[in-house]
């Protein structure tokens, strides 16, 4: 296909929390790109879009934003997981870039295709995996990597919170067949921070469980995963949605220190509640970790968190040739690790 030109000329399908506080804030923010077409067919939120975004024209179907694949160089899919698959696939076809919210797909092998037929393609297909860029995160990330706990033994992540009555009711609503639950959702970016971590995984062992009676549907919505990582690290993930008193977002034990952070990172929040990713306080965390030995800890000033990251790494990607902000093939590996979990491999 043809270079592409910036500003990028951007479709984002789904106007609901992924599409309104995840995506177009951040394409809106960026001038890479201009937020050319958003897809709702909820007449309320299509006057939300409208209003946050005149320039932007709002179209009830993905069928109708397609037919302005002409005019258009990348499709944002915030969808739900059972429609990723069928959307990604007609925009590959169109020749348009493409991203797709977490997670990727429902199926490895569907993901697997779609990969293919993206390279096939010549076009930029990258996922959503936005907690990479949590601030907590990259703290961790750095103390790691700089060897703060010598030998790490043990990894703790949680991502609790009490919430019985569901924010996004699909998810709670659709079986796991189709991507629902809390291991498809929150599990998704657990596992794939623990990947980015410590590398591959040979073990798992999981339990899932749910508490919910409002829905028929088998979706998870209590669940641990432990993965023992090829160079020895556990990692012990847990997700919840039924935490009246949660757990410390990270704990990491190592050989010589140990560090421990509560809280979750701020950016949703911030994001849903009106503030832009250009406001100075975007991203600031005031909650510090500790690391140390009982008896002799510090705080670690927390890094700044950065969302805006994935995008302004997309628009190089697409148009300069640099390295997509999350490959596909990480995400594709989480997938399996799901399905494992699941007994749907």
């Amino acid at each position: 296909m043809t270079a592409t030109q910036s500003p990028i000329r951007t479709a984002l399908i789904g106007f609901g929390l992924s599409g309104r506080v995840f995506h177009s804030p951040f394409l809106a923010a960026d001038g890479q790109f201009s937020l050319d077409v958003i897809v709702t067919s909820d007449q309320e939120r299509a006057a939300d879009a409208a209003q946050r975004y005149p320039d932007a024209e709002i179209v009830a179907t993905a069928d109708e934003a397609f037919k302005r694949a002409d005019s258009l160089d990348l499709v944002v899919i915030g969808t739900p997981p059972q429609t990723h698959v069928a959307l990604a696939g007609e925009a590959i076809t169109r020749g348009l870039h493409v991203v797709v919210d977490k997670p990727f797909a429902v199926s490895s092998p569907e993901a697997g295709a779609l990969i293919d037929r993206a390279e096939a393609a010549g076009v930029v297909l990258t996922v959503f995996q936005n907690r990479r860029w949590d601030g907590d995160f990259i703290t961790l990330s750095k103390l790691v990597d700089d060897g703060a706990f010598g030998d790490v033994y043990t990894f703790e992540s949680h991502f609790e919170r009490w919430s019985p009555a569901s924010r996004t009711p699909w998810k709670e609503q659709t079986g796991i067949a189709s991507g629902g639950g809390i291991l498809f959702d929150l599990g998704t970016h657990a596992i794939d921070q623990a990947l980015q971590l410590f590398g591959p995984v040979e073990d798992i062992h999981a339990e899932t469980t749910r508490h919910s009676t409002t829905s028929a549907a088998d979706a998870d919505d209590d669940t641990f995963v432990s993965l023992l990582h090829r160079n020895g690290v556990r990692s012990r993930l847990w997700m919840n949605r039924f935490a009246g008193q949660v757990g410390p977002r990270f704990r990491l034990l190592g050989a010589d220190a140990a560090y421990t952070k509560w809280g979750l990172d701020g950016q949703e929040a911030a994001l849903a509640g009106g503030m832009l990713p250009d406001n100075e306080e975007y991203g600031k965390d005031n909650v510090w970790g500790m690391i140390g030995r009982d008896g002799d800890t510090r705080p670690v000033e927390a890094e700044r968190g950065n969302y805006p990251a994935f995008y302004a790494q997309l628009g190089r990607a697409i148009l300069d040739g640099g390295s997509v902000p999350v490959d596909p093939a990480g995400p594709l590996e989480v997938l399996r690790i799901i399905e494992k979990i699941h007994g749907l491999i």
